[in-house]
């Protein structure tokens, strides 16, 4: 005859998600005319290096040499969007300073402006949002 075993205890583990140093933020990148001040796409596709222009120019504007010391890495650039990491802390100062900021005005009285369209401590939701309009808008 089998001797049953009793079933053994199972441990219960706990895991705590404390605050990410980073957050992240996703862009987008528009031009306005003068005349009609609607919308437009980019007529050069955006490079990481341009993105920082911006931002730092932002940044700078709004906070002065404190806003050009925070911290942007740029992490992708597809198209007219944009995702970025900033420091947790930072976030509200960049939101503010890329809000504020009315853009950089290019030949022929075009501006371009940088828009906020999502941010949050993790990159995934801000990605699942994108995807998300996506879906929705076809």
């Amino acid at each position: 005859m089998e001797t049953v075993n009793p079933p053994k205890a199972r441990d219960l583990a706990t895991l705590t998600i404390k605050s990410p140093p980073f957050a992240y933020a996703h862009l987008t990148s528009t031009t306005s005319s003068p005349a009609g001040g609607s919308s437009m796409a980019l007529d050069n596709p955006l490079d990481a290096l341009t993105v920082r222009s911006y931002c730092t120019s932002a940044l700078q504007q709004f906070l002065g040499a404190t806003g050009a010391a925070i911290s942007v890495d740029i992490l992708a650039v597809r198209d007219e969007n944009v995702w970025v990491r900033v420091p947790r802390p930072d976030l509200a100062a960049f939101s503010a300073a890329l809000t504020a900021y009315s853009g950089l005005p290019r030949g022929g009285g075009v501006t371009t402006v940088l828009r906020l369209q999502a941010c949050g401590d993790w990159l995934g939701s801000l990605l699942g949002r994108a995807e998300q309009a996506e879906l929705w808008a076809s």
